[in-house]
């Protein structure tokens, strides 16, 4: 027995329909050009009709050139016809598809932060490409398909009615049961289409985990490299018997239904000749050959009408995907009527009141909890605290990369909720651990800060963060392409550069997420005098993990659970033997066993 239909959720078809709402007049040009086209295709039958009763059995050469002079202009008006239909129909088609990718994407850019830390990168990727894809054949020609077929199926009924209504009956009587029978096959694909787009995205988010470089690397070093291929090919072994499944699902049944209209042709010789034996009314041989031409056209528009019900509904399936994204909700987003701030209206004060901060609303502990905390325009402020504690949270919340469950972050007296996204990018630059370099030129990676800035500033830029002179070093400088996540460059080369990126935008708040926790010692004072270079005149959030990058700092805080434990400089916290004390004690000692509890250490691992 076979499975019940998922059932179509409600409005999906006029949604679908509103798609092409833009593109309405181009649509009406279609329509116009199929209605001609019918009409003409349905002329020829009747002139051929006239050929074989009238002017060759009366011999008349005049009628008979003149009848076949129309067929043969008919044949060429159709053929031009055509071309423009299947133009403007395909021009549709793709505007809608780009209409449809852009606006999935359009729409993921709104997303927060949150949707993508909980969602892998090959499913979106599968969304994208493979879903919308998916449907390319569907929306390029499917809608001036039915209309066209439409269109045809009905001049054919009313010129076979018109020739000859009783081989009409006997022709057209078996169209509801070949009905019925393409939406079983339909629903069939349907679902097989729904099971085989979750193996796409499977496959897509392996291939991308596993073939970029950190995971070539993992793989390699892990011994896994014939585990993950192994997984590869079960998921490909299972993404091709779906596919063989949905292309032979009802097989059977649309090769009865066509070999049925294949069939009615002979049969309409035969109802012809068994009305002409039992006395009724002959019908002319015009007739019948006009009426079996006819026939032909009205079986190949119904044969397309059902196989395009059954890609219909394979594609419901894949915009069931689609408009999950574009339904997602948007957690983030402007006011109605945002403020608008430039760099050079801000002075940089930023403050935290009482603000709460929780990924699950429903989690017993918030992940910050009641921060209230002022760092003034110009200074240098450092949150410290142990791994979980809430440190990157509070940063992000300035960039608003989150939203504050109930308080308010605001620079200058502005909540950040308030600003446009626009100017609050331009005021608040990010130096994260995770530096991200596009597969593109130093260059290319830099003007994507400012696409309008001069190779002068770019090389200021990158002299202010310490890169210059190794860049200069390399055969083709500023135009080297800096491979798959910048893997071609030292971790303290890549952060050098993002530092220059950031110099380039020249924010006036200034965020630095334990941005050189992850390198050697020597890296790491390169880094830091790029970054005490760039944080001169700002105002600094410097979120640490090393404390010996934050002693100097204006103000250290220290947060416990998400919460202040304590706030002051550097010799004020050590002085009240506080929490700030006991890590600054261990990371004294952790210093002092650099060199040697370390080398014990990895002896041990290795033994």
């Amino acid at each position: 027995m076979s499975e019940k239909p998922d059932p179509l959720p409600p409005g999906q078809l006029r949604r679908i329909m509103r798609l092409f709402r833009p593109h309405r007049r181009t649509l009406g040009s279609v329509l116009g050009l199929i209605v001609i086209s019918a009409g003409l295709g349905m002329v020829s039958p009747f002139l051929l009709r006239g050929i074989l009763d009238t002017a060759i059995p009366q011999r008349d050469t005049g009628l008979l050139t003149l009848l076949v002079a129309g067929m043969v202009v008919i044949s060429i008006l159709t053929g031009v016809l055509g071309v423009g239909q299947t133009y403007l129909s395909n021009l549709v088609g793709q505007r809608v598809m780009h209409d449809l990718r852009a606006a999935v994407y359009r729409h993921l850019q709104r997303l927060s932060l949150a949707f993508f830390t909980r969602t892998r990168t090959g499913e979106v990727q599968s969304r994208i490409a493979n879903d919308i894809g998916g449907v390319q054949n569907v929306v390029t020609t499917t809608a001036t398909s039915i209309v066209s077929n439409v269109t045809t199926v009905l001049a054919v009924v009313v010129a076979m009615i018109v020739l000859d209504w009783r081989l009409a009956a006997f022709s057209l009587v078996l169209l509801p049961f070949f009905v019925a029978l393409t939406r079983r096959v339909g629903n069939e694909r349907k679902r097989l289409t729904t099971k085989k787009q979750g193996r796409l995205a499977d496959m897509s988010a392996l291939v991308e985990e596993s073939l970029s470089v950190s995971g070539i690397l993992l793989g390699k070093t892990m011994g896994k490299a014939d585990e993950l291929a192994e997984r590869f090919t079960a998921e490909s072994r299972e993404l091709a018997d779906l596919e063989v499944r949905s292309r032979m699902a009802g097989r059977w049944r649309m090769a009865s239904v066509q070999m049925s209209f294949a069939i009615m042709p002979a049969l309409a010789y035969w109802f012809a000749g068994e009305s002409l034996a039992s006395g009724s009314n002959a019908i002319s041989l015009g007739t019948l050959v006009a009426f079996t031409q006819l026939q032909t056209r009205v079986f190949f528009p119904i044969q397309s009408l059902l196989s395009v019900g059954i890609d219909m509904q394979t594609s419901l399936a894949l915009f069931t995907r689609i408009f999950e994204y574009l339904d997602l909700e948007v957690e983030i987003d402007e006011r109605e009527h945002p403020v608008d701030l430039g760099p050079a209206q801000v002075r940089g004060d930023v403050r935290f009141d009482d603000v709460v901060f929780a990924y699950d609303p429903a989690s017993a502990r918030p992940t910050i909890a009641g921060v209230t905390l002022e760092v003034p325009a110009g200074t240098t402020t450092a949150i410290v605290g142990e791994t979980g504690s809430g440190k990157t949270t509070l940063g992000y919340l300035v960039a608003r990369l989150y939203d504050a469950t109930s308080g308010t972050v605001s620079i200058d007296g502005v909540d950040v909720r308030d600003l446009t996204f626009g100017s609050l990018s331009s005021i608040v630059g990010l130096v994260s651990q995770e530096t991200y370099l596009f597969h593109a030129s130093i260059a290319d990676n830099l003007r994507f800060a400012r696409p309008d800035a001069t190779d002068d500033e770019l090389q200021a830029a990158a002299r202010a963060a310490r890169i210059h002179d190794q860049i200069m070093g390399l055969p083709d400088g500023y135009d080297t392409v800096v491979g798959e996540r910048g893997y071609r460059f030292s971790g303290g080369e890549k952060q050098r550069i993002a530092i220059a990126r950031t110099v380039l935008r020249n924010p006036p708040v200034l965020l630095l997420d334990e941005a050189t926790s992850a390198l050697d010692n020597e890296t790491e004072r390169a880094v830091q005098e790029a970054l005490d270079a760039l944080a001169s005149g700002r105002t600094t959030i410097a979120i640490a993990h090393r404390l010996s990058t934050v002693r100097d700092a204006d103000q250290i805080v220290v947060l416990e659970k998400g919460a202040v434990a304590e706030r002051g400089t550097h010799d004020e916290l050590v002085a009240a033997g506080g929490p700030y004390s006991r890590l600054a004690a261990e990371a004294g000692m952790a210093a002092l066993a650099d060199a040697g509890a370390a080398a014990p250490a990895i002896t041990e691992l290795a033994s």
